[in-house]
């Protein structure tokens, strides 16, 4: 399958993707819109929000070329469309390290990618045992262990951007 990303209005890819859904049912295009699960602390009790990976991005998923001249022109004319990438005039499907980051974070479209379980070493290193952090261990640059969260740099046609992901430390056993 290859994935094309579509950049739509900030806070709006979830009404996007229930408006698409109901306009175009015989399309029945997969639309994928990753999230994370991050705990925030406030006065001594946690909570947890769900947060976009990839704010005002969303994920098609076609391998069908007749399909996907329907869905792309189906996707232009809806509200809160911005733009396909790398431009809008010629899409083009992800690939190479940028496919390999948005299936990582698109496995997790059923629910958000949860919290990691991680350890740390004698080293005073990370080591992820499951979770949204497994395979990204490389890309961690600062861990905060009282927020329980790791600083990732991700990167998507060539332009790089920082996102925190939540962990909770484990005993090592």
């Amino acid at each position: 399958m290859k994935y094309y990303t579509i950049q739509v209005k900030n806070n709006a890819e979830e009404r996007f993707i229930s408006l698409f859904r109901e306009r175009n049912p015989a399309l029945a295009l997969p639309l994928y819109f990753p999230r994370r699960i991050l705990p925030e602390r406030r006065g001594g009790e946690t909570a947890y929000r769900c947060a976009p990976v990839f704010p005002g991005y969303l994920f098609a998923g076609l391998n069908d070329e007749g399909k996907r001249v329907l869905a792309m022109e189906a996707l232009r004319i809806m509200e809160n469309f911005f733009r396909f990438l790398p431009t809008n005039g010629a899409a083009a499907p992800l690939s190479g390290r940028d496919l390999e980051i948005v299936l990582h974070f698109i496995k997790h479209d059923e629910a958000a990618a949860g919290i990691s379980r991680v350890y740390f070493d004698a080293n005073a290193r990370i080591v992820v045992i499951s979770g949204a952090l497994k395979g990204l261990e490389g890309r961690i640059i600062k861990v905060d262990r009282r927020k329980g969260r790791a600083k990732v740099e991700l990167d998507l046609y060539g332009t790089s951007f920082r996102i925190d992901l939540a962990f909770e430390t484990i005993d090592r056993r």
